[in-house]
Parts: structure tokens; sequence; C-alpha cells
């Protein structure tokens, strides 16, 4: 499917999966909005981006605040046109072993990884049922599917993403002829790992994962590049991308 000329938003935009995404798509002509808090790493990409040959605006945007997330939508309609490719890949993966109580991450990790999915759709959506066409990539994880010790907050709300995405598909696909594809990815080397602030949980991890050799940001960008780029009457429902050491 041509990709060039369209308009893709994509959050957590400032690095990880988010910003290889962006650079991605971008080398195949689409005009990607840049989204996420910190606007000093969105401008350093756009200027990569275009630097490249390639189109792209940023939008500073925290996805939990529904007046900035209008904000967004607003902005790349205004300079790029209709919305046609979402990627709600904005998440934090702060694991913690519930015992610990680190009640103030659950709370965020519930605001960003769901309630920003939520707001995001929320505004794409309109035009995407009027026209009639669109694609919504939503990023939940193996840990959508598989709970460990230390991921049940994180894991919950990427379970509820790979819900949410079903129910989507099963709404809009046939009648609108939207696709909803969820990506899931495993082990990725990213700076997810960096939130986690439960020292004994850190150190677990540490002993779990040490033979593992973890995707890079690129393999799950190539993923989502491969579900956009199909044709319009094929339907990337899931795509599970792990490392095959982690079996």
């Amino acid at each position: 499917m041509k990709l060039s000329g369209k308009t893709a938003i994509i959050t957590g935009a400032s690095s990880g999966i988010g910003e290889a995404t962006a650079k991605t798509l971008a080398a195949q002509g689409v005009k990607v909005v840049l989204a996420a808090r910190r606007g000093d790493r969105l401008e350093e990409l756009k200027k990569a981006i275009e630097k490249d040959g390639g189109a792209a605006l940023v939008v500073e945007t925290d996805v939990t605040e529904r007046a900035a997330v209008k904000n967004l939508v607003k902005q790349a309609k205004d300079a790029f046109g209709p919305v046609d490719i979402l990627v709600n890949n904005a998440g934090l993966m702060p694991l913690s072993y519930m015992k610990n109580l680190h009640v103030d991450e659950w709370m965020t990790m519930v605001d960003v990884n769901i309630k920003g999915v939520l707001l995001c759709l929320a505004e794409v959506l309109p035009d995407m049922t009027e026209r009639k066409q669109g694609h919504i990539i939503n990023i939940s994880s193996v840990a959508g599917r598989e709970v460990m010790p230390g991921s049940a907050v994180y894991s919950a709300t990427k379970f509820a993403v790979r819900a949410l995405s079903d129910g989507l598909r099963k709404e809009l696909a046939p009648k609108y002829g939207i696709r909803v594809t969820c990506i899931e990815p495993g082990a990725v080397e990213t700076e997810l790992l960096d939130t986690i602030t439960d020292d004994e949980l850190r150190t677990d991890f540490k002993d779990s994962f040490g033979n593992v050799e973890f995707l890079d940001k690129q393999d799950i960008a190539n993923a989502i590049h491969y579900a956009v780029s199909q044709p319009d009457g094929v339907h990337v429902n899931e795509l599970q991308v792990r490392p095959t050491s982690q079996g």
C-alpha cells in the first residue's frame, strides 16, 4: 500500500519505538506528527527527519491531558490534513512488586497507558469514521498476555490495551473500513527499563532476563511498518514480536 502523503500521529515519539517508527514512516513519505512531553528531543528528531527529506511536525503533548490531545490532533490536521494513522505508543513501565506499594507509579501507568490511549482515540475517530478510512496502531506488550511477578499493574494496563484493540476492530473494521492493529513487543532495549524504581525487582529482573538478547527498537518499527503498508483489504489484527532468545 502506498504510504506517501499520509499523515501519522506518533505518541511517545521522543525515544525508543516511537522515534524509530517516526523515522521509518517518514522515509516512506508519511507526514509524521511527533508527540511527547520532551519537546527538545522531538525537535532533534524533526531535524533528522527533515534532513533526510521527510516532513515532520512537533507538538509537545501530555497524553493524559484532554486539552493537550485535542491540540495535538488540531495541529496535525491544520498542518498536514486528516489523520490517517495513529500510533498509540506512549507508555510507562515502572515494574514493581505489589507488596512494595508503588501506588503513585500504579496510577501514573493507568493514566498514560490506558487513559492516554483513550483520549487519542477520542480525537481521531470522528474524522476516521466520517471518511471511512484510517489505521490505529495500539502498542500492547507480551505482558498483555502473560503476567510475571512484578508486572501485575503494567500487565493490567496492557491487557486493557489488547481488549480495547479487539473491541475497536470489531466495531470499526466491518462498518467503517478502519483497521486496528495491536502490536505486542517482547523484550526491547528502550528507556522503559530506566523507569523501574523498585530496587528489589530490578535485581530480580536482571537475573531473569540475563540470557535474553533484547530486540532493537527498529525491529518493532519494522513490524508497525509491515502492518500499515498492507493493502486496504488486508487487516493485520495482532503482531507479537519477541527476541528468539526469549522463547
